[in-house]
């Protein structure tokens, strides 16, 4: 994570600014954001996720692998089997969103490429999936969190993941709200305590 006083003032922003009409919201541009896809290859958690791509037979090139585009939908990034990670420039800011949309989708990838047989349209496989990338990215770290608007960090941690997972589980068609409910509690632990390839929760 950046510098503290740096996190704070980038997030306080990012909390305050209006993104309701995300269609028209206007990031970055693309160059401004292919320099900070750059910049975010240099960080450890980045770096490790790319090792261990490797390491498990699905080694990439980042400058392919990784794109910066402008996207119609609105979304931080995306990750798709087979084609590879976009980051949506115009509905990004900040080095911290960068590297952060980066890290959640390489864990996705790392994902894909150790199962196999990963199907993403599966509730129960995505919901896998969902917890692992949320916990392991840092998404849910307490001063993100906090800069959410979640003021009760006492065991936040796992009720951000459940959150955050359960959020994107539920955006595939397949996956109604109680297959989505019924997919979460049935991986749960078994995916939360799942930290591959960190020896721990960072």
């Amino acid at each position: 994570m950046e510098d503290i006083l740096t996190f704070f003032k980038v997030m306080l922003e990012y909390r305050n600014r209006d993104r309701s009409d995300g269609l028209n919201y206007d990031g970055m541009g693309q160059q401004e954001c292919r320099e900070k896809i750059k910049k975010a290859m240099k960080n450890p958690k980045v770096k490790l996720l790319i090792e261990q791509l490797e390491k498990s037979g699905c080694p990439i090139n980042p400058d392919k692998f990784i794109r910066g585009v402008r996207c119609h939908t609105p979304a931080t990034a995306f990750y798709g089997p087979g084609r590879g990670i976009v980051i949506c420039c115009n509905y990004l800011r900040f080095q911290d969103e960068v590297t952060q949309g980066i890290t959640h989708e390489l864990i996705h990838a790392y994902d894909d490429c150790r199962t196999k047989k990963l199907d993403w349209h599966n509730c129960y496989h995505r919901a896998c999936a969902e917890i692992r990338a949320s916990l392991l990215s840092g998404d849910c770290h307490y001063l993100r969190e906090y800069l959410r608007g979640q003021r009760n960090l006492r065991g936040h941690e796992p009720e951000c993941v459940r959150r955050r997972a359960t959020s994107s589980v539920s955006k595939e068609p397949r996956c109604t709200e109680y297959l989505t409910k019924m997919a979460m509690d049935s991986v749960w632990d078994i995916c939360y305590n799942d930290t591959k390839p960190f020896d721990e929760a960072p």
